[in-house]
């Protein structure tokens, strides 16, 4: 394993261990989408905030694999305080990045970069893009 492999996969476990922006606010406010996947056992749940057309805030509850649950931690730090059509524009590079499709590498997904290797694993593309579309959802 190289430095940057390893460096990943501490960044990985460091968000499964401690989840940022856990636990969900009963506030109609904010778009609620659940998303899960029985195969697996996969369970997240996205709440985001919107307003004046920018996250105000994203708050997450998962539960599932350390991929699955780092990247809803993950999401939902680097997505508040994107517009809407940032953050769109960041979650369809995140996609296709881990699905193994072109994408603009030009568009910073900062701390989801780490999951670039998901790709390699076809069974764990799922656990690391459950997140991700249901936070897409979010934003319709």
């Amino acid at each position: 394993m190289n430095n940057l492999d390893h460096l990943y996969r501490e960044i990985i476990m460091e968000h499964y261990k401690n989840p940022r922006n856990k636990g969900l606010i009963n506030d109609d406010h904010y778009h609620k989408n659940r998303i899960k996947n029985p195969s697996c056992g996969d369970d997240i749940t996205i709440q985001v905030l919107i307003e004046d057309g920018f996250v105000k805030d994203v708050k997450q509850v998962a539960t599932g694999c350390s991929i699955s649950v780092a990247s809803a931690s993950v999401l939902s730090e680097i997505m508040i305080g994107k517009s809407v059509e940032e953050a769109k524009k960041i979650v369809d590079t995140y996609i296709n990045m881990v699905t193994n499709k072109e994408f603009d590498e030009s568009v910073d997904l900062e701390e989801a970069a780490v999951f670039s290797g998901v790709k390699k694993f076809p069974a764990r593309i799922k656990c690391a893009s459950i997140a991700w579309i249901a936070f897409k959802d979010s934003l319709e």
